[in-house]
């Protein structure tokens, strides 16, 4: 099963069977806003340089883009959080594509806003190998165009759920990266973009390895 059928597989139960009506409706308003905002399309594209960083890792300290790139291509993979459900399920089909990414050459690293403390949660809850980056106020998701606040009535929702993203980021903005997906050359070029402003629509992550592949013939050559 591909990871959107996967998701759609979660959202068609959750919608159809647990939210409620109302709660359903302010989500999907809230997805055609952002995605009629056109923010996705200022978002970083194929041959834009990536912006360098360094960012704290769940469990080994700083790790920085500069270094990660020097082992190869990069592979970055923004999303919103451990306390979202379709995020999860995209970091067990990026766990399961882990091997494969590696044997290309390339670098595997999530980023989001969430705290260390719960990007460590997520990391051991979803036993994943790769490194996940923890992005202070969202600052490195900001400067690849996909940070973005949530309308009021969506964090009004989020807090009668018991999601207080002031308290899952250590950040009281209540802003978010759009879920997206880059590989970055060792040049620091990017050459591969994804950005999903609708955040329950995300492409597989097999779909990078042939970009992988092409990078590593192209190394090698």
């Amino acid at each position: 099963m591909s990871l959107q059928d996967k998701l759609d597989a979660f959202k068609a139960d959750f919608e159809g069977k647990k939210a409620p009506k109302q709660a359903v409706e302010i989500m999907h308003r809230a997805t055609a806003e952002l995605i009629a905002s056109g923010q996705a399309d200022h978002a970083l594209k194929v041959g834009a340089v990536a912006p360098s960083f360094t960012l704290a890792e769940a469990d080994d300290g700083p790790l920085s883009s500069t270094d990660l790139l020097a082992r190869g291509p990069l592979v970055l993979s923004f999303y919103r959080g451990v306390w979202c459900p379709y995020c999860n399920i995209e970091l067990e089909a990026l766990q399961e594509a882990s091997a494969a990414i590696r044997a290309t050459g390339a670098e595997l690293v999530a980023i989001s806003p969430q705290s260390l403390v719960n990007g460590r949660k997520a990391k051991h809850e979803k036993q994943v190998t790769f490194p996940m980056l923890s992005d202070p106020n969202g600052e490195v998701a900001n400067a690849f165009g996909l940070r973005f606040r949530l309308p009021d009535d969506l964090i009004a929702l989020y807090k009668s759920f018991g999601v207080d993203l002031a308290v899952v980021n250590d950040d009281p903005s209540w802003t978010l990266p759009m879920p997206a997906r880059f590989v970055v050359a060792p040049d620091g070029v990017i050459v591969y973009a994804e950005v999903s402003p609708d955040y329950t629509r995300r492409p597989d992550p097999t779909d990078l390895l042939p970009v992988l592949e092409q990078l590593k013939s192209s190394v090698a050559a």
